[in-house]
């Protein structure tokens, strides 16, 4: 009888331990039941993350978009959007970047105030920048880099990504100004010095950070020596070599012509020296020759040559600041997208230029009441529209031996029996 009594009780306990167990299971079962359906958007969104570092960038994109249909109002959804171009951006091709370019400007759109919007705008200026071509190819991207990489600059100086930026936008600088000296001396070769004077000037007055714009004010001032009513400007590109770019191989030819023409010469400028001894000192990295084989059949351009300090560029192109407009008993003012009206709080004042009734003679510079505040620097640098305008639109053909008729014929002959073999 106790027997019984006492396997009875066991197997009371056991069922009671039993349902016990079962309840605490149901009740856990319950619980994330009702965490999981309480935060579906969380859930997409983690699983959208973990198939993009799958690399399954198509389905993370669905779930993303899921996300913003379903939950427009979640707080995910502006990490939904940044994620989603990500995604593009992480593909890496053509159609990849374009449309990643086109997410992170709706992201912008939509949420312009938030701390990601600096990332995306770093993001929109890089996609350009891994499009961009060699200097003698289509510089679209090349442009459209350099305006997104201003952008930048002007919208969020003190971003994460500042420095980073700056340094691309030199070398995107660089490349352009590359393709545009290319042709200059194609055409300065060919003795169409007026087509290479005005792409010449171009490279010095907007990229004064470019790796041969010493020797674009050299062949500048060339130009100019090869015509006497134009001799004047040399001297001062002469100049602006000395005082700019100490350190260039034209430096010292440059102050011995300016000393044989009985011009003053200019001391080097400091910033310009120490920038010139910065770029120098800096460690050069000489590719090996399977990298140069490698680079022959890439894209990409070659910004190796690039600086690394000094101000780049950051008007749009037509809009450079510097020229000083005055006259008439006038405060000075600043022609140009970089610069602004000194000791002024407000907006700029609507600019109004009145007609000069006297010209001023060839290759003078423009001068006037510029104040105490003028640079005296800008004294030196040359009219250079003028310049460009009075050199000749070809070479000067007018002293060479024109070639007689019985060796134009011959030569044609010649040209033909390399076409015809009989």
């Amino acid at each position: 009888m106790t027997i019984c009594k006492s396997r009875s009780l066991g197997a009371a306990l056991l069922l009671a331990a039993t349902l016990i167990c079962v309840a605490c299971e149901k009740k856990e079962i319950t619980a994330k039941g009702a965490d999981t359906t309480a935060e579906p958007d969380k859930v997409l969104y983690d699983r959208a993350m973990s198939d993009i570092q799958s690399g399954k960038e198509t389905v993370a994109r669905f779930s993303l978009q899921t996300l913003l249909n379903t939950y427009p109002d979640s707080e995910y959804v502006a990490k939904a959007k940044l994620a989603i171009a990500d995604s593009y951006y992480k593909d890496g091709t053509t159609e990849g970047l374009e449309q990643a370019i086109n997410e992170y400007k709706d992201f912008i759109t939509f949420f312009p105030y938030l701390d990601e919007a600096a990332y995306a705008q770093y993001r929109v200026a890089m996609a350009h920048f891994r499009q961009m071509d060699k200097p003698d190819r289509d510089a679209t991207q090349v442009q459209l880099a350099e305006q997104e990489f201003q952008n930048y600059l002007l919208k969020y100086p003190q971003g994460p990504q500042a420095a980073e930026v700056e340094q691309h936008l030199r070398e995107v600088q660089e490349v352009i100004a590359e393709a545009d000296y290319r042709v200059a001396r194609y055409y300065y070769t060919k003795g169409s010095y007026h087509a290479s004077a005005a792409r010449m000037t171009e490279i010095v007055d907007r990229y004064p950070l470019y790796s041969h714009a010493d020797e674009a004010l050299w062949i500048l001032a060339q130009s100019a020596e090869k015509y006497e009513p134009l001799k004047h400007f040399a001297a001062d590109y002469y100049k602006r070599i000395v005082r700019d770019y100490p350190l260039s191989p034209h430096a010292q030819e440059a102050k011995g012509l300016l000393e044989k023409e009985g011009v003053p010469v200019p001391q080097p400028n400091p910033e310009a020296l120490a920038r010139e001894q910065s770029e120098k000192a800096r460690p050069k990295q000489k590719p090996s020759v399977s990298k140069r084989a490698v680079g022959m059949f890439k894209n990409g351009p070659d910004v190796t040559a690039a600086a690394h300090s000094g101000e780049p560029q950051m008007s749009p192109p037509g809009q450079e600041g510097g020229e000083v407009l005055s006259g008439g008993g006038t405060s000075q003012i600043v022609v140009g997208g970089g610069g602004a009206q000194t000791g002024s709080s407000g907006p700029p004042p609507v600019r109004t230029v009145t007609p000069v009734e006297t010209a001023a003679p060839a290759g003078a510079v423009a001068t006037g009441d510029t104040g105490a505040g003028g640079d005296a620097a800008n004294a030196d640098a040359p009219k250079q529209p003028t310049l460009v305008d009075q050199l000749p639109n070809h070479a000067d053909t007018s002293k060479k031996k024109k070639a007689s008729p019985d060796e134009s014929t011959s030569k044609k002959k010649k040209g033909i029996w390399k076409i015809i073999p009989f």
